[in-house]
């Protein structure tokens, strides 16, 4: 691999450069766009492979002892230090650096320090802080967020005037937004120092450091706490580090905890007395062993950073241009009705073409050709299938989303008490996205990279049509021909294979679904968090089977010949004491489960998954406490339906409902691209619906159901069922259901075609009509009556 003089200064060349280092050093990156520097690790092959090299050469010991082992790593981490304080031009003299586990513990230490301090202390942040800085205020005494650069300069020149009191000031600001990648002025350190004699700076250094040198040259100008994150600027290995002025070192005096390391002697009976230890800051605040294999890591990970980037100079430039590049290409996006398509998150002071205002870092949302929000959680879902990784939400930045949003406090809380979490399906509430799509760029980030995601962009997102209509409103309104039920399916295991219903039994309608739909779960061992398919696969190939002869649901593994068995009954007596009461999370919603704890069981699911887990059954005596989501009506948004159904653990609805019609457009569009058509297992609907196999493709009705109110199976006398919304769909749909493998199909296509209020759609939620306490049951055949929202059912 070259060496830093090799690395070209041209940045054509250079990128040419990093694009074939990346074959070599990053093989995990291969057919990836990688497009989230600000908060994944990479490991580089040549830096793991001198790491490597050096643990199997040396024996290290826990550096508080004087064996040679003991002193080695003593030596490791001293020299580690050293290197680590040149390498952002901090002189010895003047600095120190505490190693810590992260960039967030870095800033707890401060803080904890200032708590000790006699009569606590006040707090003051800048509104583009991480969570991790905001936090500090629960220990300050007073607190206060300032809200733009123009409040900060205001507090500074009164700094003075606060000064009459005993009470000391620590001011956190980022030297970069970690959502937007705005630089915010280095000089308030210095600024800050000199208006008052008890104020003190923190530094939040993390995303700054990744993609430019921090030059703590100047000791007057230096923060007097920098806190940094090591794993974002070399990939390896997951350290943070607390870089401290010796001249602000006295904020720790008070500091009352003490561990293994930092005291020299420790009395505890009949006297309660102890010696911290009186030499180097960092002696004194790094409790316990260090993390010595990870601080080892760090000289092969400053020179293999240097060989395979050059300087952090070399890098920012690098970084900059890539960002300007996608930064001005995204604000030329339009929609063919001219409406455009991104709204970009930049500091109005700040310029893409100056590094000292603008990181590498562009924060967006979407929007469509009619100018409503896209999704983010589709944008993701999306990015995932064609193997893009990007972040989005709110990013760990409240006050930067709050204001790039417009978003005020009794929004965000209306939003939380609605069910909004970070993360969560739901984005777009009351008119307003709640979080952003962040893409930041690194040292490995290439040109190919931005033109790749740009080109993700405008097959997605950018609607060709001069029109703002959808294909919502422009079918056809011909009449209709009757369906019928094709199949009925019902999912013992929630995320697991299917059982299909056989043709001639009449299968019992609940008002939370059909009959031993969903009444089982598979859950983590540690967390209690029900395991879906999205994310275990394999759980495809987990085939349950209802044996009402045996009254037992026999499970098998695809594949394999052994098998397990539970019983049917709901009597919680008759499952053996293996069964333990638990509280399991489906969803996001908090439940009471049965699982089952018995060494056969958990050996047999977490064989199956390839994670500690068993399985567990919704409490059968207990009344379900989750009830289906709110659905909006995909084509009116002033019909709303489903309000209050229960369901048992299903994620959204009692029922879902698709039509093999629908399915059949789905795959001729598929088919027309070369792709491999959808089977309608991999939709795990409940009910799948059709016409007269007798019509022809020109007579079918694809996507009628996006127009159906509601519908009656089983002629005039029979059930009637509510339709409560289109089926929000995701990538699980890309799991082939026989042998668990994932395609990009079926979601590319219908991310093209039945993309509705942001939302990806197939298939309809459903759910069971009052019925006066009647039993209702369906069959395999029964005929199907649907009606729209005009017509009147008697």
């Amino acid at each position: 691999m070259a060496s830093s003089r090799n690395i070209p200064s041209d940045d054509d060349a250079y990128n040419n450069y990093t694009e074939r280092m990346r074959e070599v050093e990053y093989p995990m990156l291969k057919d990836s766009i990688y497009l989230d520097h600000a908060g994944t690790t990479l490991f580089s092959k040549t830096l793991m492979e001198r790491f490597h090299a050096e643990m199997m050469a040396n024996l290290y010991g826990n550096p508080h002892s004087a064996s040679p082992s003991s002193q080695k790593s003593t030596q490791t981490i001293e020299d580690a230090r050293l290197r680590l304080l040149r390498f952002f031009n901090a002189d010895p003299d003047h600095f120190d650096l505490i190693f810590t586990a992260n960039a967030t513990a870095a800033i707890k230490l401060v803080g904890h320090a200032f708590r000790e301090k006699h009569n606590s202390f006040s707090y003051r942040y800048h509104v583009d802080s991480h969570t991790s800085v905001v936090g500090v205020r629960e220990l300050a005494h007073n607190y206060s967020c300032l809200d733009s650069d123009g409040a900060v300069e205001k507090w500074i020149n009164r700094l003075d005037v606060e000064e009459h009191t005993e009470r000391s000031t620590l001011f956190a600001y980022p030297a970069q937004s970690n959502m937007d990648g705005r630089r915010l002025p280095l000089h308030w350190c210095r600024s800050v120092q000199a208006s008052a004699s008890r104020a003190y700076t923190l530094l939040d250094a993390a995303a700054y450091a990744s993609t430019s040198p921090l030059d703590l040259g100047n000791v007057d100008a230096a923060p007097d706490f920098s806190a940094l994150s090591l794993y974002k600027i070399f990939g390896f290995p997951d350290l943070g580090a607390l870089i401290v002025k010796k001249s602000a070192a006295h904020v720790f005096e008070q500091r009352r905890y003490f561990g293994g390391g930092t005291v020299d002697l420790v009395v505890c009976l009949k006297e309660q007395w102890h010696a911290s230890k009186s030499g180097p800051l960092h002696e004194r605040l790094e409790d316990g062993t260090l993390p010595i294999h990870s601080i080892l890591a760090l000289e092969p990970a400053l020179q293999t950073h240097e060989e395979l980037f050059g300087t952090l100079e070399r890098i920012s430039e690098h970084t900059a241009k890539l960002a300007s590049e996608l930064y001005e290409r995204l604000l030329s996006l339009k929609h063919g009705s001219g409406r455009p398509v991104c709204a970009i998150y930049k500091y109005e002071n700040s310029s893409y073409g100056d590094r000292s205002t603008q990181g590498p870092i562009v924060a967006f949302n979407l929007q469509d050709g009619k100018g409503e929000w896209v999704s983010n959680a589709e944008v993701e879902k999306l990015a995932s299938i064609k193997n893009i990784h990007l972040r989005t939400g709110g990013v760990c930045n409240p006050g930067g989303v709050a204001t790039a949003l417009k978003l005020a406090p009794w929004e965000m809380k209306e939003n939380f008490s609605a069910g909004h979490r970070c993360g969560s399906e739901n984005d777009i509430m009351n008119g307003k996205p709640t979080g952003v799509i962040r893409v930041s760029l690194g040292a490995m980030s290439t040109r190919s990279d931005v033109d790749r995601f740009l080109s993700f962009v405008d097959e997605f997102f950018v609607d060709k049509s001069q029109t703002l209509g959808s294909s919502m409103t422009s079918l056809a309104d011909r009449g209709e021909q009757p369906f019928h039920v094709e199949s009925l399916t019902v999912y013992p295991i929630k995320s697991c294979g299917g059982w299909r219903i056989p043709h001639d039994r009449q299968w019992e309608i609940r008002p939370e679904g059909l009959a031993w739909d969903r009444e089982w779960c598979i859950v983590h061992q540690g967390t209690g968090k029900a395991l879906s398919q999205k994310h275990y696969p394999r759980m495809a190939l987990i085939r349950p089977c209802l044996d009402f002869e045996a009254g037992t649901l026999r499970v098998h593994l695809a594949g394999s010949s052994g098998q397990i068995s539970v019983p049917l009954s709901k009597n919680p007596a008759l499952y053996g004491s293996s069964l333990r009461a638990r509280h399991t999370s489906v969803c996001g919603d908090p439940l009471r489960t049965f699982m089952y704890a018995s060494a056969a069981m958990t050996d047999f699911f977490t064989k199956a998954v390839g994670v500690p887990c068993t399985l567990a059954r919704f409490d059968p005596a207990s009344t379900s406490s989750r009830h289906s989501k709110l659905h909006l009506l995909p084509h009116s948004q002033s019909q709303t339906r489903g309000a209050s159904r229960p369901i048992l653990l299903s994620n959204e609805s009692p029922i879902l409902t698709i039509s093999r019609s629908s399915l059949n457009r789905l795959n001729e569009q598929i088919k027309t691209k070369g792709g491999k058509a959808a089977h309608p297992s991999v939709f795990r609907a409940n009910i799948v619906l059709a016409e007269n196999r007798m019509l022809s493709p020109r007579q079918e009705q694809p996507w009628a159901e996006d127009k159906w109110h509601s519908m009656r199976i089983g002629g005039e006398e029979g059930t009637l069922f509510d339709i409560l919304g289109g089926c929000r769909r995701c990538q699980m749909v890309c799991v082939d259901q026989e042998n668990s493998e994932k395609n990009s199909e079926p979601f590319v296509t219908l991310a093209k075609t039945r993309r509705f209020d942001g939302r990806v759609l197939f298939g309809v939620h459903t759910a069971l009509a009052k019925t006066g306490g009647k039993r209702s049951t369906i069959t395999v055949g029964d005929v199907v009556d649907t009606f729209r929202q005009q017509e009147v059912i008697e």
